[in-house]
Parts: C-alpha cells; structure tokens; sequence
C-alpha cells in the first residue's frame, strides 16, 4: 500500500504522509478506535482524550450509533471524527455488492441521525477484510476507504503494557494505529470478559504521554 500525502484525496489509506512544518519537523499519529460505541468503555476513552486533549477517529458500528445517539453527539461536540464500520459488523469480503451497499448507507443513516452534525468521511471496513467491491462502494458513498499500519490486537486482550509496548515499538510519523473501545454485535455481551476494553482503556492512559514524550503529536485524520 502506498504512503499517502496530507493533500490528497486517497481512495485507501493506511498511514499519513504528512507535510513538514516551517521547522522542517512533523511527528503526526492518528489514534482510531473500532466497533463502538460501548456504553461502558467509549465514555471512559472519551474522557481520556479529553483529559489529554486529543483527538481521534471512532469508526462506529451503524447498529450501535442508533442504540447510544449520546455517544455519537459527545464525540462530535468534543472535536472526533465519527467513521463509518458498517451497519452490523458483517464481514463485507463475503458479501454481494448491493448488501455491501446496503451496510454502509444505513450505517451512514443512522450515525447522521444519532448526530446530524457528524462528518462522515471514512469507511473502515470490518475486520480489515478490503476486496475491490468494499473500496468501490465506499468511494460510491462519497466515503474513503481507512485502515491502520499498527495493530497492537488489544482486542485480544494481551495485558495493557502489551499493547503500549506493541504501539511504540511500531510507531512511525504518519502511523494509523487501531484500538478498540467495543466489540462486534455477535461477540458483545456487557458482562462478558471477553468483550471488555479495560486492558486498552489503560493502556490509552499510558500511551498517549508515552508517544508525547517521544515527540509524537496525536491528531486529527486528514
């Protein structure tokens, strides 16, 4: 995949190639968290980046933007993108274009309608899972396509140092790095260990003066 300059319009991006400043320096990342919003862990990641006063992209499962409108409206009114997951989380690569269609419009449908200020400007498709007809529909949708070049697998629940760890020692300027602060409709249960987000909700307390300290500066996609 090709690096992708701050001016362009890409139709698939992975990492951002910034534009220096006038000090010849620019140290950009952008923070993005899937499957959301979660009634228990978007509020405390929220918080984190509005203690830290950072922004991020919260690419939203459709199904979940109309269950918590709250969630959405509290994203937009504190400065993040709100990004498209699709309507229900479907693994898109397996679907028939009109069904892919079908995911993304009502996904957009609903986020607009649990907040009529939201931008929607990226797609993410589930699982990472990009085949030419996913990237089609979503261009067809006004949308460009976004994934990540660090993935510390958070979602995998490997300890919150893990997942610092696994971030610093991959992070570039120009990084995309996922989290996540929910989980898929069919792994989503609100009292399952499996599904919690409290090793990434840490780690994010942790990460975020770490990447500070190393000069990076957390920002908003493009």
């Amino acid at each position: 995949m090709r690096r992708l300059c701050d001016c362009e319009m890409p139709q698939f991006i992975s990492e951002v190639l910034n534009v220096r400043d006038r000090k010849g320096e620019c140290r950009k990342v952008y923070l993005t968290f899937d499957d959301g919003p979660h009634p228990i862990w978007t509020p405390k990641v929220l918080d984190l980046l509005a203690w830290h006063q950072v922004p991020a992209t919260f690419c939203v499962v459709g199904a979940y933007a109309a269950e918590y409108p709250e969630l959405i409206q509290r994203m937009v009114s504190e400065g993040h993108d709100v990004a498209n997951h699709s309507l229900s989380h479907r693994d898109l690569s397996k679907c028939e274009p009109d069904q892919i269609r079908h995911e993304i419009a009502e996904a957009n449908s609903l986020i607009q309608r649990a907040c009529p200020a939201a931008a929607v400007r990226y797609m993410r498709a589930p699982y990472g899972k990009w085949t030419d007809e996913v990237i089609a529909e979503s261009m067809k949708a006004g949308l460009m396509s976004l994934h990540w070049s660090v993935d510390p697998r958070d979602w995998s629940s490997p300890g919150a140092e893990a997942i610092v760890d696994s971030v610093l020692t991959s992070v570039l300027p120009g990084s995309i790095v996922l989290l996540h602060d929910g989980s898929p409709p069919d792994e989503c249960d609100l009292h399952d260990h499996d599904a919690s987000r409290e090793q990434t909700v840490i780690a994010l307390s942790r990460l975020i003066p770490r990447l500070k300290e190393m000069g990076f500066v957390i920002s908003s996609l493009p």
